[in-house]
């Protein structure tokens, strides 16, 4: 009987224990809280925004997320596709951010929240050194290449000039040095990182647009991006967003 009560008393103390340690874990588990993951679709070619080191997305963008993530107490992964696709997958709630120097306007604030701006953008016209075109009055009759799904795409469209669109700024670059197209239109700062001394081309001093950039969103995230507007409002005015942009050897021009 002794041997029987024994072995009761120490099947109840097991049960006690492991009883114990699960509701300890669990404790913990809440207590550590495991950071949310924020999943950003991006198109890794369009320097100093993004680009690509390796297989390492790099830029003005992704230190910009760091920061907020980092303020807001979030993980981050980012998902390299086309621009054109990312438009598509914030729309459609395959992704919940959109990350690739993505102009704010009215349509497509009809399909997808923004955060504010965080930089105010030019779209330029590049040319080749010895063309004669000189401003963007000169592009009536001539082809342009543009990225397709950017608004300068849309403004070369809405303009009435005739364009080519490609997938990648690099084949919109190639389609102005071999001749197909008569200019290329991309946001300033991209130009300035990829027209380079010896290939031919030269940047018009007249802008064709000036822009707000900002974070894309799937509709449905309102919380989140009123969290993520204050962290960037709090960084811009700190001068955070201002030194990314120093880093990378770029003017920082403030939305007002």
């Amino acid at each position: 009987m002794k041997k029987i009560i024994a072995l009761l008393l120490a099947v109840v103390c097991a049960s006690v224990c492991f009883a114990g340690c699960d509701k300890a874990s669990d404790e913990s588990s809440a207590t550590s809280g495991e950071k949310e993951t924020l999943t950003i679709a991006t198109s890794p070619d369009f320097p100093p925004f993004e680009s690509l080191e390796g297989e390492e997305v790099v830029g003005i963008e992704v230190e910009l997320v760091k920061l907020i993530c980092a303020d807001i107490g979030m993980d981050y992964e980012f998902v390299q596709i086309d621009f054109d696709s990312v438009l598509l997958g914030v729309q459609s709630g395959k992704y919940t951010c959109g990350m690739s120097g993505i102009t704010v306007n009215d349509d497509r604030k009809e399909n997808m929240l923004f955060t504010d701006p965080y930089y105010i953008a030019a779209q330029v016209i590049v040319v080749k050194e010895d063309s004669t075109i000189a401003s963007k009055a000169d592009l009536e009759g001539k082809t342009v290449s543009v990225q397709t799904g950017t608004t300068a795409e849309e403004g070369c469209g809405d303009a009435g000039i005739a364009v080519e669109a490609f997938a990648q700024n690099a084949d919109a670059k190639a389609a102005l040095t071999t001749g197909k197209v008569d200019a290329w239109v991309v946001d300033n700062l991209t130009a300035i990182q990829m027209v380079v001394e010896g290939d031919g081309l030269k940047i018009l001093e007249e802008n064709l647009t000036e822009e707000p950039y900002a974070l894309a969103f799937a509709k449905g995230n309102e919380e989140l991006v009123e969290k993520i507007n204050a962290s960037l409002k709090t960084l811009i005015d700190n001068g955070s967003v201002e030194k990314i942009f120093t880093d990378f050897g770029e003017t920082y021009v403030k939305p007002e």
